[in-house]
């Protein structure tokens, strides 16, 4: 950690690029903070701006350099000048409007049956507990999902009671079926479709999180607060027949 930055800082990525970082550590005030800062970036973009991508300390910022110094009063600055000016006013007011910002929950229901989850004996061992408790502990937490990554839709969730903490599989699996719930130390996440992975499995939902097909193919994005509710594997089964 680089006790000599001062948040927010911003900083070139690349000649396309920037970036700007709210902290150095997971925090779910922070995370508000670029909820907001988002908002106001993309209701009121400034000229060049292509997207933002979140991360869990701040954002990454793409931007056409031509467009910003075709609308740019002065072609003085470079374009990553310009950019930064109107970053930071976007981070001074992200300041000031942070604690309006809403957040949806969304319900996700989750079999937590061995057949879905085989490491659930495995994060119960781990942690001197049952598999009821883990199940219990799991489903009473509320998730915030802070950012997608890995494959298309995968939501990285913070908020895990630590008591089920385990680490990751030595050995991934090649295939992990998709809608499968799983844990990696402490963090909690749902694979959208079918990919390799390391991550202890403990149950699977029946919801897509990702789909083509739909106007918005992620059915999950930054800023959604996350309740997983236990399901029988026969409604499982009639919930996956229905999608």
């Amino acid at each position: 950690m680089d006790t000599n930055v001062s948040y927010p800082h911003i900083y070139s990525l690349s000649e396309t690029s920037m970036v700007v970082q709210f902290a150095d550590t997971i925090n779910p005030d922070i995370h508000l903070r670029i909820l907001t800062f988002i908002d106001l970036l993309t209701r009121n973009p400034f000229p060049g701006f292509i997207e933002c991508v979140p991360s869990y300390t701040g954002v990454a910022i793409f931007y056409k350099p031509t467009d910003v110094l075709a609308n740019a009063p002065t072609t003085l600055l470079s374009p990553s000048d310009l950019v930064r000016q109107q970053l930071e006013e976007y981070t001074a007011e992200s300041a000031e409007h942070s604690a309006s910002v809403s957040q949806e929950t969304i319900e996700i229901p989750v079999c937590y049956d061995l057949s879905l989850g085989p490491d659930l004996q495995e994060v119960a061992e781990h942690n001197s507990l049952t598999i009821d408790e883990v199940i219990q502990i799991h489903s009473e937490g509320i998730y915030q999902v802070y950012m997608l990554g890995f494959s298309p839709g995968f939501p990285f969730l913070g908020g895990m009671d630590e008591t089920i903490a385990t680490p990751r599989k030595k050995q991934p699996r090649l295939t992990i079926p998709a809608g499968s719930v799983g844990i990696a130390g402490k963090q909690t996440g749902i694979y959208p479709m079918q990919t390799p992975g390391g991550w202890q499995l403990i149950g699977q939902t029946p919801f897509k999180l990702f789909d083509l097909n739909r106007n918005e193919p992620s059915l999950l994005k930054p800023g959604h607060l996350i309740r997983f509710t236990p399901i029988s594997l026969e409604e499982f089964n009639e919930l996956k027949e229905r999608d």
